[in-house]
């Protein structure tokens, strides 16, 4: 009995450990941005809150199986027991209190972090509107007149504000290592403000199923050291990209794709992202095959 014990604990360890070891990886334990930090604090905070009640229930668990087992002759067995006032206190009023902690810090953090909600900055901005299509992201730089495919870059403590539609069924626009994952909807447009802290090349990904393809949607983020580097980004595609502000390529790159590939724009129809949502409106049940149907 006392070596299965033995056996089961162990085990348990090396879950516990390789648990621990998976998650050293995860994008979102090594935040790069403001708004992933602050998830950060708050995950583990609620994780700790939550210990306090796993952790002596697992212990106990175990305590009662080896103290009332079968062959340990000495328990002390007590049948007509039926109720304590100090167990019920004890048991009601520390998950009463975890609630009423978590409470608070969910109304302050969900205000603080809404996605619509600036970011503050001695910086201006950085505007891009992002378009989820069959299956693949379209980015858009207005005032850089430029577009990419499953690129993106801006400079480190320059907020972005993405501004997010889907000209397809619904998907939700990720980047782990900045924070905050917003739906992206076919008729509609959602907000989303995030800022790099960390230069690097970070992830972004569809995390809602949309399709055979869904497991390929994903993108590069480029945060760039600095504006230079970020204006040398811009020019790059404007020497290599092609034209966006024709009909016929527009409606080239909405059609359905299974390839992951990086494409550059330059020139571009400052309109494809109103056009997007307004064809929806007009065209509900087929506006993804007539969009840009005119050339």
């Amino acid at each position: 009995m006392k070596s299965s014990i033995k056996k089961s604990i162990i085990i348990i360890m090396l879950v516990i450990m390789m648990l621990f070891l998976n998650f050293c990886h995860a994008s979102l334990l090594e935040p790069k941005g403001e708004i992933a930090e602050n998830q950060k604090k708050i995950m583990l905070f609620s994780l700790g809150m939550m210990l306090i009640v796993v952790i002596p229930v697992i212990f106990m668990t175990l305590w009662f199986v080896i103290k009332y087992k079968k062959s340990n002759v000495n328990s002390k067995y007590t049948p007509n027991w039926n109720y304590s006032r100090n167990i019920e206190l004890l048991v009601w009023i520390i998950p009463v209190l975890i609630i009423f902690c978590l409470s608070i810090i969910a109304y302050k953090t969900t205000h603080k972090l809404e996605p619509s909600r600036l970011l503050i900055s001695k910086n201006k901005p950085i505007k891009i509107d992002v378009i989820a299509l069959d299956w693949r992201w379209l980015f858009i730089y207005p005032k850089y007149d430029i577009a990419t495919i499953n690129e993106i870059s801006f400079p480190k403590n320059v907020p972005i504000q993405f501004r997010i539609t889907s000209n397809s069924v619904m998907n939700s626009f990720f980047i782990p290592s900045l924070g905050s994952q917003i739906y992206a909807m076919p008729c509609m447009s959602t907000t989303l403000n995030l800022m790099g802290n960390n230069s690097g090349k970070y992830n972004g990904i569809s995390s809602n199923y949309s399709g055979k393809n869904f497991s390929n949607m994903k993108f590069t983020v480029l945060v760039q050291e600095d504006n230079f580097s970020f204006i040398s980004w811009i020019k790059e595609i404007k020497s290599k990209g092609i034209s966006l502000n024709n009909n016929k390529n527009i409606k080239k790159i909405f059609k359905p794709s299974e390839s992951y590939k990086i494409k550059y724009f330059s020139g571009i129809n400052q309109n494809i992202f109103k056009e997007s949502i307004q064809n929806c409106y007009l065209k509900p049940n087929n506006y993804i095959n007539n969009s840009y149907k005119k050339d």
